[in-house]
């Protein structure tokens, strides 16, 4: 008798759970189908953008390497066509990656007024991650101490050279040197002497800067 009484009130609940699930799928039933969809549609989309994504990365990436190779094959024109084309086009970190080997390459050819304004355009681009303008800056820097004057260095790295900048060296090392072509030693004298009281400056930057301290010494002009 108890058994009969338990499948008659497992039948009863049975009969309960199929008649809500109609009723919730005749009312959600449309709602349901709809969520699912957006659900494979936002999969798929994932799938597609991830592929999309890759595969342009790639490419850049062997365009890039390929820009590279002529460079290296003192194929110039080449590489800089390559190289521009990329920085229109490119994908990710790449256009950047191309403006800053274009620069490098104009500057190898001597053509030192485009790539300062080109390394100078990107230190400016805030778009572009604060590591790669620094470094842009500090290139544009090391042109100008031969070519232009203390003045434009500093505008380009002085903001560099403060204590918790990481290439705070390369930038006082850059303003020193600047000031001590324009002849202003005591200036020269004050950047150097900050590398070398910088225990965190490179080896081979101290060992630089400690140099020229001792050659300005050595002329009583400081």
């Amino acid at each position: 008798m108890v058994n009969q009484d338990d499948s008659f009130i497992r039948e009863v609940n049975d009969e309960l759970r199929s008649d809500q699930m109609k009723a919730v799928w005749t009312r959600f039933g449309g709602i349901i189908i709809g969520v699912a969809v957006l659900i494979v549609l936002g999969t798929v989309g994932k799938v597609g953008y991830d592929y999309w994504q890759e595969a342009s990365s790639s490419q850049s990436g062997d365009t890039f390497l390929a820009a590279l190779n002529l460079a290296r094959e003192n194929k110039s024109d080449e590489a800089l066509a390559a190289l521009t084309e990329l920085e229109k086009d490119g994908y990710g970190s790449y256009p950047v990656l191309a403006q800053l080997r274009l620069a490098t390459l104009q500057a190898q050819k001597g053509e030192t007024d485009a790539a300062v304004a080109a390394f100078s355009e990107i230190g400016r681009d805030t778009r572009i991650p604060a590591a790669l303008r620094d470094a842009a800056r500090l290139r544009a820097a090391y042109l100008l101490i031969d070519a232009r004057s203390y003045e434009q260095v500093s505008s380009e790295v002085e903001q560099l050279a403060v204590p918790q900048n990481a290439m705070r060296h390369s930038a006082r090392e850059a303003l020193g040197l600047s000031a001590y072509k324009a002849g202003d030693y005591a200036k020269a004298k004050s950047w150097f002497q900050q590398i070398v009281d910088d225990a965190q400056s490179p080896r081979g930057i101290m060992n630089r800067a400690q140099m020229l301290l001792d050659v300005i010494a050595s002329t009583g002009k400081a």
